[in-house]
């Protein structure tokens, strides 16, 4: 039958499975089963599979709403297909019978039930009775949870909120936008937390059982704990929860209060000098000249943290110890010296605490067991801490070893992910102007990757690049201009705070993290970081899932820009939620460049030194939005920190364009062509749609200080995964793409990488639109025939309001059809001039064509646009 796996080779369980009461009991748990076979589908077969309007990433794999069944169309053969395998799909080793049955019914429902009674099969008494009845239905579903899977490496930086065992349910508001604050002040967050895993063993973080949990903004050990499961999952990223943050998992042993771990080094004092939010949080790093933290390294599994107080260097590992069957958690450092008498607090009274190293000594003052360090040369000190009922630490420490020299630690040490992983390159060829080749990562990796991919970049030699995704990794990939037809995959980073943008300077990687800038460092040779430095963490961090860090980008100088959200249907906290920032080329200085947006998805930045955002449609913005951006613009968003008190659009930037919803449910970041291989696009400005999978070319004019312009989608099939960032490579001049699904995309794949080549064939895409008093003027790249073209049925037009305010989006208002009176075509045969008495100013427009190439072939277009201005000086819409 050609089936890939013989009888023999089956799990035992196989061989007495009751198929007869499984498929019976789908009647009963129809709903549940539908539910599961199309998120396993859509998690595990898409990628190959696809669907009828995307390709899946092998074109020859079976397509379930066409193809003839070539081993039985009925759901036992359908079964054994799965099972076994056959032809060039592989056995689904990972799922169970319940699942396999729960894929089938949801193929059979879902592709053949409604487009194919020949491949359809009828389950009838007479087909049941048929079917084995053994004894068993195999294993228990084990529930589909690749956020807890996933080898994330030995830390994982997040904001953590530190538990205990039987911990209060959540505070959660609702009610009407805005939802008011929580009190959350008592709540132990760890905003920057890097949460190291200490217990030794495969499986990075989360297959722990002992942690630890560093907070860089504070400097402070926010606490350690122990116990199954790592922390609960619950956030946007990982299991898909919105509003809420993951909380630990386990008996929580000891753990410090938000405040400052070190006494500030001039004045000795703990007082917190950070900026105080509405709900009375503080929120940011300390002040550089009191603790800055500088990066991290790791050695094997170790992570040894750097970081500065005052003038002093410190260097800082953990580790764990046992007692009794107890858990002892260890703390070394190495403290430069200093000429000014240090102090940190290290736990709660009454928390066992012992010390080993010269020139300190412990002291219960203030509710804390502090460490004191007198002025001097450099220490090396080890702190054990444990549960108060260990009285007997301080004997244990006398038998304990001796602090380390963590100097041998931050040099470097041998690989922790050697393995290179290879895929296969899948040129593409389609019809029309664009070929798009798929380069999915390696989904089978040995560290379970989810590859939600969200940045890329390339170096000097452009067959190489590196490609950050929101999960935590940097991958190195190479075989991008060699066309070997396949990619090798290099793991060199990991454990990072939601990656969404990356950017190589002078052969030196940086990424943006939710916590920070970051530089990787290979001190080795290895490719892999040995050091993760902090190139700037001025970064506001509260506990809110929307806030996330996007998009990178650098000018001439090397300052480097990214947006940051602000919170969903809540008003701001810190001043940097919804705003454009700037850092500088040394990482030194933070600047808001703009602000008022809700969730800006990335960064352009334009020739002329200014920038575009998208932003999405969400409370105070009716619509989503592509900003044209101005230094010290508002753009709208009244939930942003400080908005003006204007709350008509006279207070705020306008838009390039409103994008409707039907066009793009969420864009993301924009793109200028920079390659002669396309021709007429080059120098044109490109969108990327998170929310759909799709590329816009975006067509604009600038009147007085107004930009204002529209979208039209490119002649490509939509991407299996929402679009996030593109680069245009400068060794072949294509672009490649990478994407993600996490928040609300309708793309069914979490990831993906693409590359989009330009070929010789006319475009006939509108790159030029102007708007004035007495119609619309349209630019295509390639000429038109006449004929068509002045055939004014050929045209319509259609214009609506938005009305923005405190609700979510808007639906229209003013619907109105204009009446086009002539249509020309320019003497470069390129243009089309359309006459439109009615025309005025208008929030949103829609114009359809359908017309003629110069070859006679019909063309079909639509462009959404947005009017301000007139061409003769018309007021703006406001």
């Amino acid at each position: 039958m050609g089936f890939i796996l013989k009888e023999s080779d089956l799990p035992e369980y196989e061989k007495d499975i009751d198929h007869k009461g499984l498929l019976t009991a789908l009647g009963d748990r129809h709903d549940e089963s539908i539910r599961t076979g199309e998120h396993i589908y859509n998690n595990i077969c898409f990628n190959c599979h696809g669907n009828p309007e995307q390709v899946g990433s092998i074109p020859t794999a079976f397509k379930f709403w066409e193809d003839k069944f070539k081993v039985g169309k009925d759901p036992y053969s359908i079964y054994q297909t799965l099972t076994r395998g056959y032809g060039s799909m592989p056995p689904q080793v990972n799922l169970t019978p319940v699942e396999k049955y729960d894929i089938i019914n949801y193929l059979r429902e879902t592709y053949l039930q409604k487009d194919s009674s020949e491949r359809y099969f009828e389950i009838d008494s007479t087909y049941l009775a048929s079917l084995p009845s053994g004894t068993t239905t195999g294993p228990a579903p084990k529930e589909f949870k690749p956020w807890a899977e996933m080898d994330y490496g030995n830390f994982l930086i997040n904001t953590y909120e530190l538990v205990g065992l039987n911990a209060p349910e959540r505070e959660r508001s609702s009610g009407p936008s805005p939802l008011p604050d929580e009190n959350l002040n008592k709540a132990n967050f760890a905003y920057k937390g890097i949460a190291v895993r200490l217990n030794p063993g495969e499986g990075g973080v989360a297959a722990g059982d002992a942690w630890m949990m560093f907070d860089h903004d504070l400097m402070r050990v926010a606490g350690a704990w122990t116990g199954e499961g790592f922390i609960d999952w619950q956030a946007i990223l990982f299991n898909g929860s919105h509003n809420i943050s993951p909380r630990t998992s386990g008996d929580l042993h000891f753990e410090n209060p938000v405040a400052p771990a070190w006494a500030n080094p001039n004045s000795g004092k703990f007082d917190d000098p950070r900026f105080t939010a509405r709900d009375k949080r503080k929120f940011g790093p300390l002040p550089r000249e009191w603790a800055h933290y500088k990066g991290l390294y790791q050695y094997r599994d170790r992570v040894i943290i750097s970081y500065t107080v005052g003038k002093v260097e410190i260097l800082e590992t953990f580790g764990l110890e046992t007692l009794d069957g107890q858990p002892v958690f260890t703390r070394t450092l190495n403290i430069s010296p200093s000429e000014k008498p240090l102090k940190m607090r290290i736990a709660p009274s009454g928390t066992a605490v012992a010390l080993l190293g010269e020139g300190a000594v412990l002291k219960d003052q203030d509710g804390f067991i502090a460490l004191e360090l007198v002025p001097s040369q450099s220490l090396k000190i080890k702190l054990l801490i444990a549960k108060p009922a260990l009285k007997e630490l301080n004997q244990y420490a006398k038998t304990s070893s001796q602090p380390e020299d963590l100097n041998q630690l931050v040099r470097g040490g041998p690989a922790r992910y050697p393995q290179k992983l290879t895929t296969e390159v899948l040129k593409g060829n389609q019809e029309g102007p664009f070929q798009v080749d798929i380069m999915n990562p390696p989904f089978d990796s040995p560290w379970k990757n989810q590859f939600r991919l969200s940045g890329l970049d390339f170096f000097k030699d452009t067959n190489k690049g590196v490609i950050c995704s929101t999960d935590g990794d940097v991958w190195l990939v190479e075989g991008f201009t060699k066309n070997s037809g396949e990619l090798t995959w290099q793991r060199i980073a990991s454990g990072m705070f939601q990656p969404l943008g990356i950017k190589v300077i002078n052969e030196e990687i940086f990424v943006t993290c939710r916590d920070q800038l970051v530089r990787l460092h290979d001190f080795n040779g290895d490719m892999e970081t040995d050091f993760y430095e902090s190139f700037n963490n001025d970064h506001q961090v509260t506990d809110h899932f929307h806030e996330f860090a996007m998009g990178l980008q650098a000018d001439k100088e090397g300052n480097l820009y990214y947006a940051k959200s602000a919170r969903h249907a809540r008003e701001a906290l810190v001043p940097q939620h919804g705003t454009l920032i700037k850092v500088s080329k040394d990482g030194l200085k933070t600047e808001i460049i703009a602000t008022g947006f809700r969730a800006a998805n990335g960064v352009c930045l334009n020739p002329d030194g200014t920038f575009i955002v998208t932003d999405q449609e969400g409370h105070w913005n009716p619509m989503n939005r592509i900003n044209w951006v101005k230094k010290g613009g508002f753009y709208g968003n009244m939930f942003g920190y400080n908005p003006p008190a204007d709350s008509t659009e006279t207070g705020m930037e306008l838009p390039l364009v409103w994008v409707e919803r039907d066009r793009d449910q969420s864009p993301s970041e924009l793109l200028w062509v920079d390659s002669k291989k396309w021709g007429p696009l080059n120098g044109k400005l490109l969108n990327f749609s998170y929310g759909y999978g799709k590329i816009f070319i975006v067509p604009f004019e600038k009147i007085g200080d107004q930009v204002q312009g529209g979208i039209f989608e490119l002649p490509i099939p939509r991407f299996s995964t929402g679009v996030m960032r593109g680069r245009f490579n400068p060794g072949d001049e294509q672009l490649y793409l990478c994407g993600l699904s996490a928040w609300g995309s309708t793309q069914p794949q979490l990831g993906g990488l693409y590359r989009i080549r330009k070929v010789d064939q006319p475009m006939h895409i509108p790159i030029g639109i102007k708007a004035s008093t007495q119609g619309i003027e349209l630019s295509f790249t390639d000429e038109l025939d006449q004929v068509s073209v002045s055939q004014i049925a050929n045209y319509t037009i259609k214009t609506w309001d938005l009305l923005r305010s405190r609700k979510y989006g808007s639906k229209h208002y003013n619907d109105q059809i204009l009446t086009v009176t002539k249509a020309e075509l320019g003497k470069d045969k390129k243009s089309i001039q359309l006459t439109i008495p009615d025309i005025k100013p208008t929030w949103g427009m829609e114009i359809q064509y359908r017309i003629k190439d110069d070859d006679g072939k019909d063309l079909e277009g639509l462009i959404q646009n947005t009017i301000h201005q007139l061409g003769d000086g018309h007021l703006v819409l406001k």
